[in-house]
């Protein structure tokens, strides 16, 4: 993914992850900003083209920081650069925003280049204002609303990521009853989760010190520490997506599209699925920052993780490396016991990297602080996607299943 306006936001949402990396792209004397230059875009609309095999599919995928701080017209050399260098393969667009610069000329050229928009939205007023608010610290949710609307009578394809945090983590069916009120159908739930860094942390050098003095840091196996106070339960989580899961699945598959749901179910019938917290391994999803640097993750923009610059290397090099390929695979070896033995390790394979910074019952290290709550959630669906995978593997729609549940509970797993 792109991250064009870097770490820069006309947010200040309390639980947000990467506003800590100013620290490490600090502006010069009369810089105001964080922007990827023409020639940054060139190299990297040229070079990740140039990754795929012809005929191949190309997903751009634009986030940041807030990405529309690049202003529409970035966006037009973006579409002519890749026009110029598609060489018959198809290209597409995902572009996730905070929403709250969208209009109707944005999202008329979303509209006519098929973008896909993820839309930042968690749930009603109260809970979406608690921690999404501006860099002045105002309320933003009626300007993401607007967003929604604007999107949505554009017919923008759209989806809203919603963040679920210690506060909303308590009011999973109001949540999605707002947004299904309000005519979204394709959500998906993204547990906050930030561990506190610890003296460990800072004595070899991992932490970053972000706006406000915040300092934050990657997990590593036994850097135990203490969550920040947004942090979702881990049990809570999984609580959640139960919550909302008994009512979709009795109501809505087939016409609300949970992408958690989605996910599960396709690991279940042995699919590749999209989110690569719950794959085995990892490392093909990089990130680009807006000065062309290439990290092995979103997730990791820290020194250690810097894989080069695409100003010297190229993109399949650099995900191709010895580095990279070991930072994958490293998601499968560092499994503890515990998950390597777990009835629901082909569900969750242990969830993000940056997640496991628990001990097991043994005291092993490694453990991903979400387990409770995946635990929970993978346990209680499985009876259900069994059911489901059945009926699609017997040519019939998964949301057949809503009958099924109707007519009697599916047996335990």
């Amino acid at each position: 993914m792109a991250k064009p306006s870097g770490s820069d936001c006309n947010l200040d949402c309390a639980y947000c992850f990467y506003l800590e990396k100013a620290a490490l792209y600090q502006l010069g004397p009369g810089e105001r900003k964080r922007r990827m230059p023409d020639d940054v875009l060139a190299a990297y609309v040229r070079n990740y083209i140039a990754s795929h095999p012809p005929g191949a599919e190309v997903v751009f995928t634009w986030q940041g920081g807030e990405p529309t701080l690049l202003g529409l017209d970035f966006y037009r050399r973006a579409i002519h650069l890749q026009q110029q260098w598609r060489a018959g393969r198809s290209i597409r667009n995902s572009f996730q925003t905070n929403g709250v610069l969208l209009d109707d000329e944005w999202c008329a050229f979303f509209a006519s280049h098929d973008f896909l928009v993820g839309l930042s939205l968690d749930g009603p007023a109260d809970i979406h204002d608690a921690y999404r608010v501006s860099a002045g610290g105002q309320p933003t949710h009626a300007l993401v609303m607007r967003a929604l609307a604007t999107l949505q009578a554009h017919r923008v394809r759209h989806n809203v990521l919603a963040c679920v945090n210690r506060r909303s983590a308590a009011e999973p069916l109001r949540i999605y009853e707002f947004l299904r009120a309000h005519g979204v159908r394709h959500i998906q739930f993204i547990p906050v989760v930030e561990r506190r860094p610890n003296a460990a942390d800072s004595a070899i050098g991992l932490t970053l010190h972000g706006p406000g003095g915040k300092v934050l840091a990657p997990a590593l196996p036994g850097a135990a520490g203490s969550v920040t106070e947004w942090s979702v339960p881990s049990g809570g989580y999984g609580d959640f997506l139960n919550a909302i899961f008994d009512v979709w699945v009795r109501r809505d598959v087939g016409t609300v599209h949970v992408m958690n749901f989605e996910w599960a179910l396709a690991n279940y019938m042995g699919e590749p699925g999209a989110a690569c917290h719950h794959q085995p391994t990892c490392g093909r999803a990089v990130a680009v920052e807006h000065n062309g640097d290439v990290y092995a993750c979103d997730h990791y923009v820290y020194p250690a993780y810097r894989l080069g610059n695409l100003g010297t290397a190229s993109l399949e090099q650099m995900v191709d490396s010895p580095a990279q390929q070991a930072f994958g695979q490293d998601k499968l070896r560092s499994l503890p016991r515990q998950c390597a033995g777990c009835k629901m390790l082909k569900g969750c394979w242990g969830g993000c990297p940056k997640h496991r910074f628990t001990t097991t019952r043994d005291g092993e290290p490694g453990l991903n602080y979400l387990c409770d709550g995946y635990y929970r959630f993978f346990g209680h669906v499985a009876p259900y996607l069994r059911t489901m995978s059945g009926l699609s593997r017997a040519g019939r729609p998964a949301s057949d299943i809503t009958r099924a549940v109707v007519l009697r509970a599916p047996a335990t797993p």
